[in-house]
């Protein structure tokens, strides 16, 4: 078995692990600082919008020698907008100005041919009306706002209500940050971005029902016991699920950085960059969430439950009754006191497997039977019958 193998099993038996629940504040402030980014990132620079969702006009065209920079000088100075123009694998130029009236197409189409030295019948223009641009746009954020409560209704039915919002708060949280980087690195928002995010957001949301559900198996008549708190059982759940996390993550990841990268970055085809960008940040920001935020955020709504907060009481207290008993019973014959046999239940433990019961002696120490061959000696000497 390799040994990541290795370490899938262990964390699922819960021989190692890490303490996300107990150092959930930190990552709190990390993803805290990591939004802050993001929204400071879209009030100064805000969101670089295709045309699709402002109306313009692309013009393709042939094979040229003009160079990138030149052709957006021309056509800033033709369009009275700002441009934006890639390179295409062709050797031609795909120019695109958005927030452009349709009506002045021809004109612009025109003085782009006469500057760069092209036929005009040689150049494709495509275009979008403003109306249609604001109609895309208002049903992108219908589908994402259907989107969200589909998800919240599940989520309340299948779990409960508080896994529920710990989900909601996840996707909120890693839309933020997509959003965020896109604002950032300024590339363009197109419909191919806002399929992106669905993807996402339904990849993230599966992340986190994996860990929902091993919750909700393990804290089954979790006030019954006395050995764990739910924040506890939480985090087992946690590493119990982490390789398998981690797993499809990487897996994901490494076509969709093949499109980003190679792609988008070293052939230049520009429109990779549209659903490959927001797949890439937010496959690894919903992976995170998943594991950092969701689940101890649901830890922290279910300790503030009543129930709860009795059988943390109700473990703490057995706790410092064992360790109160291991002292006590330290010079005593044997080390053995009369609660010892239930201190392993009080053990607390974030981390690691029950130990084995029987174990230890009692002051008398362990009995034997004899053995059959040596129940006859030991006896007066005397004849056989």
């Amino acid at each position: 078995m390799s040994k990541l193998g290795n370490l899938g099993a262990r964390l699922h038996r819960g021989e190692v692990g890490y303490d996300f629940v107990g150092h959930r504040k930190i990552w709190y402030g990390v993803s805290i600082l990591i939004t802050i980014t993001a929204i400071v990132g879209l009030a100064v620079r805000g969101l670089n919008m295709g045309i699709d969702f402002q109306g313009g006009a692309v013009f393709t065209t042939p094979k040229t020698s003009v160079s990138v920079s030149q052709a957006e000088t021309y056509a800033e100075e033709a369009a009275g907008h700002e441009a934006v123009v890639q390179k295409l694998g062709t050797g031609g130029l795909r120019i695109q100005v958005a927030g452009l009236d349709t009506s002045k197409s021809d004109e612009i189409k025109a003085a782009l041919a006469k500057d760069m030295k092209i036929d005009t019948e040689n150049i494709n223009a495509d275009l979008v009306g403003p109306s249609w641009g604001e109609q895309i746009a208002n049903k992108a954020w219908e589908g994402l706002a259907i989107f969200m409560v589909l998800v919240v209704i599940y989520l309340a039915i299948a779990f409960e209500w508080r896994m529920a919002v710990a989900a909601l708060v996840a996707l909120i949280h890693d839309i933020t940050i997509t959003t965020g980087i896109y604002a950032l690195v300024g590339f363009e928002v197109t419909p191919g971005t806002v399929i992106g995010l669905l993807t996402i957001l339904g990849y993230s949301l599966y992340d986190t029902v994996v860990v929902f559900d091993s919750l909700k198996e393990q804290t089954k008549d979790l006030t019954k016991q006395t050995r764990w708190t739910y924040s506890e059982v939480a985090n087992r759940s946690i590493n119990g699920t982490l390789v398998r996390s981690i797993n499809t993550t990487v897996v994901a990841l490494l076509p969709v950085a093949g499109l980003l990268f190679i792609g988008g970055g070293f052939l230049g085809a520009g429109t990779l960059n549209d659903i490959s960008l927001s797949l890439f940040v937010g496959l690894a920001a919903g992976a995170y969430s998943s594991i950092f935020i969701a689940t101890p955020l649901v830890a922290d709504l279910k300790e503030r439950e009543p129930a709860m907060r009795a059988l943390a009481k109700r473990v703490r207290a057995k706790r410092a009754q064992a360790a109160d008993d291991g002292h006590t019973g330290a010079g005593s014959e044997g080390g053995y006191s009369a609660d010892s046999a239930d201190s392993e239940d009080a053990t607390p433990a974030v981390v690691g497997p029950r130990p084995r019961s029987g174990t230890g002696a009692t002051s008398s120490g362990p009995r034997t039977q004899p053995s059959s061959r040596n129940r006859g000696r030991g006896r007066p000497s005397g004849k056989r019958r």
